[in-house]
């Protein structure tokens, strides 16, 4: 295993502070999140050498340089390995206020251009708030590099007052997809209650709290079409892909 030991130029601090915390992941085999320091770390090394004129500490940084790169590679073939093999766990908390979290920040490295369907199974596809999220949800889908053509919604039906607004923003989006070319396929369960989706590509994700883990919105709005058009959505539409 690589260790940090670099010099004390004021330059390069930054690029120890985070090799310094790529080591200690490394060490407590937390891999994943070791990875990316490594690669952050490497970054700003190569830019501490692209500002040094000294051939020695020129070749000092190059030699450190390629023992990370040889470290990140080797737990970069581990996890690539992991996850060939279905051992692969992440678990992410998202914490009470937390920002960062959008649907592309965590769904992004399980989508590629393979995957060409979706399962969603989420109980609490009902009221306007969780609707915009599932629209958000398949809008991310649609865009590139993925290549999805079936979603199947899993969820189950209001039986209050809402249900009209319910089936009314699951139907407007049903419409949206199917101007993309793909289809929405909507099934309801009294006894659903596990949150989870699945890429046709082998990945499964497990959702605690499923689509709806944003904080609701302050204002209360009773009419689905309204909500989307103030994000400058036209009653619920997808905008086109570039």
């Amino acid at each position: 295993m690589a260790k940090s030991g670099l010099g004390q130029e004021p330059q390069s601090t930054a690029a120890a502070t985070v090799l310094k915390r790529a080591v200690e992941l490394d060490s407590e085999s937390r891999y994943p999140q070791a990875l990316v320091c490594y690669q952050e770390g490497i970054d700003l090394l190569l830019q501490v050498l692209k500002g040094t004129k000294d051939n020695t500490k020129r070749c000092n940084l190059r030699e450190k340089i390629s023992k990370y790169m040889d470290r990140a590679e080797n737990i970069k073939k581990y996890l690539e390995q992991e996850k060939e093999d279905g051992k692969y766990h992440k678990q992410i908390k998202i914490e009470e206020n937390a920002t960062g979290f959008s649907y592309e920040s965590l769904f992004r490295e399980y989508l590629n251009e393979t995957v060409t369907e979706v399962w969603i199974e989420d109980p609490y596809i009902r009221h306007t708030h969780q609707l915009y999220n599932f629209l958000r949800f398949c809008e991310m889908l649609i865009k590139r590099p993925c290549k999805v053509k079936t979603i199947h919604l899993l969820t189950s039906l209001d039986e209050g007052t809402e249900q009209v607004q319910q089936s009314r923003g699951l139907q407007e989006i049903e419409e949206s997809l199917r101007s993309h070319g793909v289809l929405l396929e909507v099934q309801y369960s009294s006894s659903i209650h596990d949150r989870e989706i699945r890429f046709n590509n082998g990945w499964m994700i497990k959702i605690g709290r499923g689509l709806d883990y944003f904080k609701k919105p302050q204002i209360q709005v009773t009419f689905l079409p309204r909500i989307l058009m103030s994000t400058n959505y036209n009653r619920g539409r997808i905008p086109p892909k570039e």
